[in-house]
């Protein structure tokens, strides 16, 4: 029998979990009692609220990732806009934040589990260090934070990258069970719930595979690593009179705070100019990372910043200094922009 698990946790979106519920549910009157859905959380039974609406949903056990078959990740219903506690990124972040992601790490571990997501649910993964490297797809509000995080962003309804496989869009629930129940139990089940359901699947279901196409090479690249360093790490315009000049401004050791949509992060950055090329580090905890790509223009210092802590992320980062006052902002995608103050300290 095939087990499927669907994740539930606070502010998931209703559309996401429950498509894929109904369509499992379908297969399984079509192949007798071939599959088993049970609607679970990280942290055991209890009553999920749903996002914006708060509609509750019972989870009937604790989510099992040595248990074969599927997971399925939905995503979350807030606000779009903003940085509250009510908007999608801040949902998604605190559900990365229970033990899911640990969870989920343990079940990609396993090449014959499949671990699927609709919409947002990639973004789970992904700012917990999941997706480094791997092809994936999300809402389209999300394809750039979901490039920020190391993960390749393929403009597909469906991805398939073995044991993962996400869907993008609000509808997409749909889309991801029935290619499941198709390539699980055969294409005669999934034609039959589609009859049913009056619905027929969209869209090609990308995969790695075949002829690589001769246009759009960034979403098929051989090497996602770069691609997505080139597309969410493009540096400001060189100003090297600038960056000779007016480095020794930025150099010093700055204690500074970055106002983030998860909570406030204390960073120690060290920055300095050698052979008029401006050089940095931000330190975070036990943690610290060079500066990629620091660009001078004008009285702007800009730089990116490839950070593991709350979330996998690569962030861009622009600052002005004033004295020994420095102000500025990171940015990675959909994510709204953080603050960044601090002060010189030597």
């Amino acid at each position: 029998m095939l087990n499927i698990q669907i994740v539930l946790f606070d502010g998931f979106d209703l559309l996401d979990a429950i498509e894929p519920y109904e369509v499992f549910h379908a297969a399984a009157m079509n192949a007798k009692n071939a599959l088993n859905v049970e609607l679970v959380t990280a942290e055991g039974p209890r009553s999920v609220p749903s996002g914006i609406n708060g509609l509750r949903i019972e989870a009937s056990g604790r989510l099992d990732p040595e248990r074969a078959g599927i997971i399925l990740v939905p995503g979350a219903s807030g606000d779009v806009q903003g940085d509250g506690p009510d908007s999608v990124p801040a949902i998604l972040s605190r559900a990365m934040d229970t033990e899911l992601t640990g969870m989920i790490e343990q079940a990609l571990q396993h090449k014959e589990k499949i671990v699927a997501t609709v919409c947002g649910g990639s973004l789970v993964l992904a700012m917990g260090g999941l997706l480094e490297g791997r092809p994936a797809v999300t809402n389209h509000l999300g394809m750039d934070l979901l490039g920020a995080t190391g993960a390749v962003p393929i403009s597909a309804r469906v991805v398939d990258d073995g044991n993962l496989v996400t869907g993008g869009g609000v509808t997409s629930g749909l889309d991801v069970a029935l290619y499941l129940v198709e390539r699980e139990l055969g294409p005669r089940i999934a034609h039959a719930v589609e009859q049913l359901f009056e619905y027929e699947r969209r869209g090609t279901v990308w995969k790695d595979i075949g002829i690589t196409p001769s246009v759009n090479k960034p979403l098929t690249s051989e090497e996602p690593n770069t691609a997505v360093n080139q597309t969410a790490m493009t540096p400001m315009p060189r100003n090297l009179h600038s960056n000779s000049v007016q480095g020794s401004v930025f150099d010093g050791e700055w204690d500074t705070a970055l106002a983030t949509p998860v909570g406030k992060l204390e960073v120690m950055l060290s920055i300095s100019t050698r052979h008029g090329m401006i050089h940095g580090t931000a330190t975070q905890g036990d943690e610290t990372i060079e500066f990629m790509n620091p660009v001078l223009q004008d009285d702007k210092l800009g730089w990116s910043l490839r950070i593991t802590k709350p979330m996998r992320l690569n962030l861009k980062f622009e600052v002005v200094v004033n004295g020994n006052h420095m102000v500025g902002i990171a940015k990675a995608g959909l994510l709204p922009a953080s603050k960044l103050t601090g002060n010189r300290i030597s």
